[in-house]
């Protein structure tokens, strides 16, 4: 299971684990030592992980996610639909408590999940993705590019009740590279120019951050991300990747 905290003393987990280490129902699944379920309308998130490399480290905790309506849409990312987008919660609640100093807070979230049948370097060049809080609800970007050349440009509103509509998309606006020099974009009225007010992950492959937008007049601040699969599918990456995400095959439950 993948926790990320950002800030001081920000942690970082994804331990690979085995088949022997899944367990799932139609309410609950569990991954080694962590689970989510759904209880009362909330998805609970119980971690108990180890952080990785350099901050190695206990992760332990609760996070509540409530979405104020569930959707029921998804958003086929190629032609085939091998892979879509899925989202759930796209204005949400979010309740954190991990056994951290600091690591205790509530406030604006989402829940959203990517599904595939081919690994997605398969499939992919490079994509961005942008979900702003509205007035209203939410919006949603996403703008990739393919492995064969064709691209896909979407943006979607979601309104509190759940209500999704396609919208007509915003001018894309060019933004400064990561620190790893990772090309990024989102959309934004005519004339804004985006900007990122917090750094989140930064990878040679891929950055999240939180960027000021501008969206028919309205300045909103969401969460944003680049990737880049073609750096993605260089073997000069494969080690980096293996310090930050260990593998733990054999683990089981007791």
């Amino acid at each position: 299971m993948n926790v990320a905290t950002y800030g001081p003393g920000g942690r970082f987990t994804m331990t690979d684990r085995g088949r022997t280490a899944l367990r799932q129902t139609a309410d609950c699944l569990t991954i080694g030592p962590s689970a989510m379920r759904w209880q009362d309308g909330s998805l609970v998130i119980e971690i108990n992980e180890i952080a990785s490399p350099p901050l190695i480290s206990r992760v332990r905790g609760q996070i509540r996610v409530t979405p104020s309506a569930l959707t029921t849409v998804e958003l086929p990312l190629t032609p085939e639909g091998s892979h879509v987008w899925r989202p759930f919660g796209p204005t949400s609640t979010i309740t954190v408590d991990l056994d951290a100093p600091g690591w205790r807070w509530q406030g604006h979230g989402y829940f959203d999940a990517n599904f595939g049948t081919r690994a997605l370097e398969q499939d992919f060049r490079s994509w961005t993705w942008g979900r702003y809080p509205a007035r209203d609800g939410a919006t949603c970007f996403y703008d990739a590019t393919r492995i064969d050349g064709t691209t896909l440009a979407a943006a979607v509103h979601f309104d509190a009740a759940g209500h999704a509509e396609t919208i007509p998309l915003p001018p894309e606006a060019r933004m400064a590279r990561s620190l790893w020099q990772v090309r990024r974009s989102t959309r934004a009225d005519a004339g804004y120019q985006p900007r990122q007010v917090l750094p989140m992950l930064d990878a040679p492959f891929y950055c999240r951050s939180a960027v000021r937008t501008c969206l028919e007049g309205e300045q909103t601040v969401g969460v944003h991300e680049a990737l880049d699969l073609t750096r993605f599918r260089s073997a000069l990456l494969k080690p980096m990747l293996a310090v930050r995400v260990p593998r733990r095959a054999r683990w089981r439950f007791d």
